[in-house]
């Protein structure tokens, strides 16, 4: 009798001891791991192209937008930091907002990517009133470089696109608010004037055609005006004619009269 009893309770002493280290393991785990980051705040606001007239607004590389202005007041500090993401426009679904700044998209990677993330300000520099200049020039850095770092780089975009924009706030912790993306904005497209196997463009051999008809009809004009004149001067000409009369002396006879 004595074993059994020795083995039931040394069966219920190893329960016990195997359920008190997983809880102690589990509470190890859970507060060693770091606290997922906060969820950005969803704006309404919609980035757009400047409502005024504004010459360049679309470019073969560059496209402007309208400044955020008044967008973040009540959701944001005025220390964090605001970036626009650019992505391909069909690409916006595959976007993850960075945990923090270190781990954002850089420009050199747009096309690996599909998206990068430039023209890092603070918050408050958008913060109400409006200030003039209210404009902001995706891809107008054409001296940017890796070595700068992804702060500094908005360089040009290096296809017509179409891409999408959104303004994404990051804080200390990670994203804090977030607009919602841009409609699609195409380049403008460079056309190429053909050239025909000669060597000559086509706008070369419209304005040889050109040319040629306007020496023609100047000629024909000429040709006309010289035989308008000999007409004229040969009217006139026979208008002064004097006809030529031969005079005959008749000489008198003394001799017959006397």
């Amino acid at each position: 009798m004595e074993l059994p009893r020795l083995l039931l309770l040394l069966a219920l002493g190893t329960g016990r001891a195997v359920g008190l280290g997983e809880r102690a393991g589990g509470a190890a785990g859970s507060g060693g791991s770091p606290p997922p980051p906060p969820t950005a705040t969803q704006l309404p606001y919609v980035p757009r192209a400047p409502p005024q007239p504004l010459a360049g607004r679309v470019t073969a590389t560059t496209f402007a937008l309208d400044k955020p202005f008044c967008v973040f007041d009540g959701h944001v500090r005025a220390s964090d930091s605001v970036w626009l993401a650019v992505t391909f426009a069909n690409a916006t679904a595959a976007f993850r907002n960075p945990p923090s700044a270190a781990a954002i998209p850089p420009y050199g990677r747009l096309r690996a990517a599909l998206a990068y993330m430039t023209l890092e300000a603070p918050a408050g520099a958008y913060a109400c009133p409006a200030r003039s200049p209210g404009v902001l020039r995706v891809g107008s850095d054409t001296t940017c470089g890796a070595q700068r770092g992804p702060a500094a780089c908005n360089g040009p975009l290096p296809s017509p696109g179409p891409y999408r924009v959104k303004f994404l706030v990051l804080g200390p912790r990670g994203p804090v608010a977030e607009t919602q993306w841009s409609e699609p904005v195409g380049l403008r497209q460079a056309h190429m004037v053909p050239v025909t196997p000669s060597g000559r463009s086509a706008g070369m051999i419209v304005l040889t055609s050109i040319l040629s008809i306007l020496f023609a009809v100047l000629l024909a004009c000429l040709v006309a005006l010289l035989v308008t004149c000999s007409s004229v001067f040969s009217t006139k000409a026979d208008a002064v004619s004097v006809r030529r009369y031969n005079t005959h002396h008749v000489y008198d006879q003394p001799a017959a009269r006397l």
